[in-house]
């Protein structure tokens, strides 16, 4: 049995990124782009106006001034402002030779047809000037950046209509169990409904990879051999559920061997989801997790969800959110570390959902995340701060 951060390590070091593609930028949300992304340009790419107003000379701005142009955003001046001069002039509209500062519309009384004073006594110049937010050749994002809304309007800013990105792997999904049927059945006495199938396909989802779903595979040696060998010549990763434990009909760690995959470990001190299982061939990542849903839930989120990311090409260390407990809590067995389901309530504190076990799988259904507890800890006091991931 191995602690939870050297599981990860293995993983992570078992792990080849998937090749580039190139993209269109409406494609581009949530992947991990491949390549740094330089400004072609300065930006703003000419002094411009910060809003609607006069460009004028700064020590004009207690006398009466002449409008001599009426500048729109998009047109070029055509006028030099001199002397009592000022240019009406739009938001993001280029700033006439001559001037430096703009008056507020709002701070602007008319003298007469074609004149204006200044109502304040100061003003700022109300000037965006060429290249303060960004010079060209500046690097704008990174290589290994998850892509969100924000970035494509970046991208879009300096000219990149086609991004390279990390292809997104194939994630297989198999469930194991005589048990299982599928939910548009109804189980008759000793039987239940996969659920754990539609839950990781769900995480593989939110996770921007591709899942691929093969079915159930009943607890019989040739069954689950022939069904994870298809599915392995299909998938980057391979996810099964349940089979990895120690009993009669328990086969998935002996059938990883028998078709040539290596395993790395087969034991994690986590509570739930001791018999998480690992293994690699060649550059595919095979991972045999508990049968009870929130065993394998947490164990992807854990354990799996890093794996996806990083075949994407990004580096995923979640937020270090610590949030205070609302109640005492304590647990009797303390060898492993535990992750339990938690709730937020009205204070921002986190209390722990109604949860039965690992089989309790409503116990997820309102988390706000899941919370963890050391090993050889037995005890989180009211008010203490405690470990949460977001889920």
């Amino acid at each position: 049995m191995i602690l939870l951060e050297k599981a990860i390590k293995i993983v992570l070091e078992s792990i080849s990124v998937k090749d580039p593609e190139e993209i269109t930028l409406m494609e581009a949300l949530h992947r991990i782009i491949a390549e740094d992304i330089f400004s072609d340009l300065d930006m703003p790419a000419f002094d411009r106006s910060a809003m609607d107003g006069y460009a004028c000379k700064m020590k004009d701005i207690h006398r009466e001034l002449k409008v001599i142009e009426v500048i729109a955003a998009g047109q070029f001046p055509q006028k030099v402002i001199h002397d009592g001069e000022c240019s009406q002039i739009m938001t993001g509209a280029p700033i006439p030779e001559g001037a430096d500062c703009v008056l507020m519309v709002e701070d602007i009384e008319k003298t007469g047809e074609n004149t204006i004073r200044y109502k304040k006594e100061k003003t700022k110049k109300n000037i965006r000037y060429q290249g303060e937010d960004l010079k060209k050749g500046q690097i704008v994002i990174k290589a290994g950046t998850c892509l969100e809304p924000a970035h494509l309007a970046l991208l879009a800013t300096v000219g990149k209509a086609k991004v390279t990105v990390y292809q997104r792997p194939v994630v297989g999904i198999i469930s194991t169990g005589d048990e299982l049927v599928e939910p548009d059945q109804i189980p008759v006495k000793s039987q239940i409904r996969n659920s754990n199938a539609y839950q990781l396909y769900g995480q593989v989802l939110k996770n921007r990879a591709i899942p691929l779903y093969f079915g159930i595979a009943e607890d019989k040696a040739d069954v689950l051999y022939n069904a994870i060998k298809n599915a392995l010549e299909k998938s980057d990763i391979l996810l099964l559920t349940g089979g990895v434990s120690m009993g009669e009909f328990d086969y998935v760690p002996e059938i990883m061997k028998q078709l040539g995959i290596e395993i790395k470990f087969q034991k994690i001190a986590v509570q739930p989801g001791k018999p998480t299982t690992f293994g690699v061939k060649g550059q595919k990542l095979i991972f045999g997790l508990p049968g009870n849903p929130v065993s394998s839930f947490i164990q992807y989120e854990l354990v799996v969800k890093p794996a996806v990311y990083r075949i994407m090409g990004l580096n995923y260390h979640p937020a270090p959110l610590y949030l205070p407990f609302g109640i005492e809590y304590t647990r009797k067995h303390t060898e492993r570390m535990a992750w339990f389901p938690v709730v937020l309530n009205e204070k921002g504190e986190i209390i722990p959902s109604e949860y039965h076990g690992s089989a309790h799988i409503n116990s997820l259904a309102d988390a706000f995340g899941i919370a963890s507890i050391e090993i050889g800890k037995s005890k989180i006091e009211k008010g203490e701060l405690v470990h949460v991931r977001l889920i």
